[in-house]
């Protein structure tokens, strides 16, 4: 079996190295060059889209900002997992909140502003403050304004606009903000014939926007059950095939959505080494028709991000059940290099690991595990 990935970053990779032991073998389309590369180095292996879509048996993305012109194509294919529908309302906010209103379930309170007067609409509807978010475009903390008081609204219109004015059909999404308890993810996934599969829900920990810390344990079995009611629903509204992250506010014990991914996530990359399958082997079982794996929790598991370091103490490797996964990039500050994943047999013993680990590195790099 061959799977055309649309994307050539570290989802790609991952998938590569999860497919192998099935047989899947896992090509990656640069988006932004056109050639079709292997997901680990990178070379050469097929010559344009046209024939990757000839050649490859199921086509995939890893990203949801993918020219709409390519989705349409690798959708003419009728080879193209989950729907083109999913991957573009990932990556446009406006169609991500008409997707979570029409399968019912909760999100945050909002209003779309491309105007002046729109945002005092959306002032007098929400109320201040407000968090307002890019529509297309944003990702890890980017595009996104913090509205809290009516002295704010010029600096911040002004800002906006500028934004606006670089990218044709933007617009911001303004949304009402959420004093959440904490931020949580559920990934799941869905297979061909309609068949679930979650995983526990992941307590994250963001730094200036950006993942920093992630950490799945059996947890709330109510709020469980209430993540996988609305995974179920929105899964089952777009007929959705692969894994599919939601990411939500916990508040007082009720969940909002907060946005999705549909694509394997970041917040999920503990399942490599905690889970008995990890979501890139079932996304991948999910779009080539396999029967999905279990998404059981072996024992609790944490992520921690590398962002913008390209090497760490060799110590940490020490520990027990510390597991470095590396991108294989060039350094840049604030990059996402790689993750490490670190295991216990317990949450109390996790706690105490990820203090240990907290030990051996720079608190300026990892700020979740000195906080």
């Amino acid at each position: 079996m061959k799977v055309l990935v649309l994307g050539s970053g570290q989802l790609a990779r991952m998938m590569s190295l999860a497919g192998a032991p099935l047989n899947i073998e896992v090509f990656a389309y640069d988006v932004a060059t056109g050639k079709v590369v292997h997901p680990l180095t990178q070379q050469v292996m097929l010559k344009g889209l046209d024939t990757a879509l000839t050649y490859t048996d199921v086509i995939t993305a890893e990203f949801e900002h993918i020219p709409h012109e390519i989705l349409d194509i690798c959708e003419r294919s009728g080879k193209f997992q989950p729907t083109t529908t999913a991957i573009k309302a990932g990556g446009d906010r406006r169609l991500e909140k008409n997707l979570l209103d029409n399968a019912g379930v909760a999100n945050a309170p909002y209003h779309i502003v491309t105007s002046r007067a729109e945002l005092d609409a959306a002032i007098a509807k929400i109320g201040l403050p407000m968090v307002l978010k890019s529509a297309l475009g944003g990702y890890d903390g980017k595009g996104q304004w913090r509205l809290k008081e009516a002295g704010q609204v010029e600096a911040v219109w002004q800002d906006m606009a500028d934004f606006m004015a670089q990218t044709e059909n933007q617009a911001i999404v303004a949304e009402a903000f959420i004093p959440f308890d904490r931020e949580v993810s559920l990934i799941g996934a869905r297979g061909r014939d309609g068949q679930i599969a979650v995983y526990p829900l992941t307590e994250n920990t963001h730094t200036n926007g950006v993942l920093s810390l992630s950490v799945a344990q059996e947890g709330d079995h109510a709020l469980q059950a209430q993540a996988e009611k609305m995974f179920t629903a929105l899964a089952n509204s777009l007929n959705y095939v692969g894994v599919l992250a939601i990411e939500f506010f916990d508040v007082n014990g009720q969940l909002l959505v907060n946005e999705i991914a549909p694509r394997v996530h970041n917040s999920g990359h503990w399942t490599q080494q905690g889970a008995e399958t990890c979501q890139f082997e079932n996304h991948l079982r999910a779009v080539t028709g396999l029967p999905l794996g279990s998404t059981a929790l072996i024992r609790p598991t944490a992520m921690v991000n590398i962002l913008g370091e390209d090497r760490l103490p060799t110590a940490i490797l020490a520990e027990p059940t510390c597991h470095i996964h590396w991108y294989g990039k060039e350094k840049r500050a604030g990059r996402k290099m790689g993750h490490i994943n670190l295991c216990a047999d317990t949450p109390a013993a996790l706690q105490e690991a990820l203090k240990q680990l907290a030990s051996h590195l720079d608190p300026d790099a990892f700020p979740a595990l000195h906080g």
